[in-house]
């Protein structure tokens, strides 16, 4: 007699992430993931900041044409600010800028950003044994923002709290399109997954505040800024394989 035994939900759910397939053949299947980068500034954004630490995720499907869609999202961090000048007028004779107290203050600043994105991208298998790795080539579009956060740390400078800090912070934001060249690895053991590649990056951005405090007589610029940025990608992701049904057999 014939006894079908089903698997307990918890080893379902593992061998449905875990599953060994067939890299012969492209399979399709949900993906998510983390990444690192880092990145130069270029075009409008360099005249503001350098390079650019660039963490995120992201979430997709593969079919098995080896096309690929999804939505992924970075935020970016750094602390290298070419402005100049941002605090001079807040300068005292001593050269400090003083708190709520008349303390000297210590006044940081760091640019931040962060964008989301939807992509498409295509696989080139370069492997006859693995046709779910190869060259990755994706292309994607959505929003960018990006601002400078200032911190005065426990210290109250009267003149940076709150809305004031509006007036420094150069938020710019607007439509953003990137490119992505790299490779990708799915094991067919679902084990070790990962993609490595270079991106490139263009912001179609406005300057969204209307006055900068530290430059009261010069008008903020309405035009389009072009932000550019370059730089490279590591991730490691999830596959969700579907494990092929399995039955145990008793007489």
């Amino acid at each position: 007699m014939k006894v079908r035994l089903p698997f307990l939900l918890f080893y379902t759910c593992a061998s449905n992430l875990f599953a060994q397939v067939s890299g012969a053949e492209p399979v399709a299947l949900p993906v998510v993931g983390v990444h690192y980068g880092g990145a130069l500034s270029g075009g409008d954004l360099a005249a503001r900041y350098g390079y650019f630490n660039r963490v995120g995720l992201t979430a997709g499907y593969k079919l098995k044409n080896n096309w690929s869609f999804g939505v992924e999202s970075d935020f970016w961090f750094s602390d290298n600010v070419r402005l100049t000048g941002l605090f001079d007028h807040l300068v005292d004779a001593s050269g400090n800028i003083t708190n709520d107290l008349g303390m000297p203050a210590s006044v940081l600043v760091y640019p931040r950003g962060v964008h989301a994105n939807a992509y498409v991208g295509r696989l080139f298998p370069i492997n006859q044994t693995n046709r779910n790795s190869g060259i990755l080539v994706q292309l994607s579009g959505g929003y960018m923002l990006h601002r400078l956060r200032i911190e005065t740390n426990d210290n109250v400078v009267p003149q940076l709290e709150l809305d004031y800090k509006k007036g420094y912070d150069r938020l710019t934001s607007g439509l953003n399109l990137q490119q992505f060249v790299g490779y990708s690895f799915l094991n067919n053991r679902g084990s070790a997954n990962f993609y490595a590649g270079l991106y490139f990056q263009q912001g179609y951005t406005y300057n969204r505040r209307t006055i900068n405090f530290d430059q009261p007589d010069i008008p903020v610029s309405t035009a389009r800024r072009l932000d550019l940025q370059t730089g490279f990608r590591v991730g490691w992701y999830i596959p969700f394989y579907s494990a092929e049904p399995r039955e145990y057999y008793y007489n």
